[in-house]
């Protein structure tokens, strides 16, 4: 059975598949976000080889990915300290694709949730300035 060449038009349509994922661009590339976070983006910084994907996800899955497949998976010097993978688009399997993104998916979201700041609580005050309960 033939391989399917995988290129940014597939990513596109897995991606586009899951929650919240419209197409977008970051800096002038191709991209994917979640309710505007970036979820994965063709590479272009010159230190990324060409048709590489970024893709978001945290340092210990990107250590992983690193250490079990690196003739799919790689980052440079420009990436290292960004919680994100780069990924040789001729290397990965579509069913390895589709895991990726959605592991990115969950990855991006999470961080949405942990990074949101609880509502301040307002203490009010009647006019002499003594609090009062709301």
């Amino acid at each position: 059975m033939a391989r399917t060449k995988i290129t940014f038009d597939v990513v596109r349509e897995i991606g586009l598949g899951l929650p919240d994922v419209e197409e977008s661009t970051m800096y002038g590339a191709l991209a994917l976000k979640v309710r505007g976070n970036l979820l994965a983006c063709k590479a272009i910084n010159k230190s990324a080889e060409q048709d590489s994907l970024v893709v978001r996800i945290d340092f210990d899955q990107r250590d992983a990915l690193l250490a079990e497949a690196p003739e799919t998976y790689y980052v440079t010097d420009h990436y290292v300290n960004y919680p994100s993978v780069l990924v040789r688009l001729s290397q990965i399997r579509m069913d390895e694709l589709r895991d990726l993104l959605t592991s990115a998916w969950q990855f991006v979201t999470s961080q949405k949730k942990r990074n949101a700041r609880p509502k301040k609580h307002v203490l009010k005050t009647n006019i002499a300035g003594r609090r009062r309960d709301p």
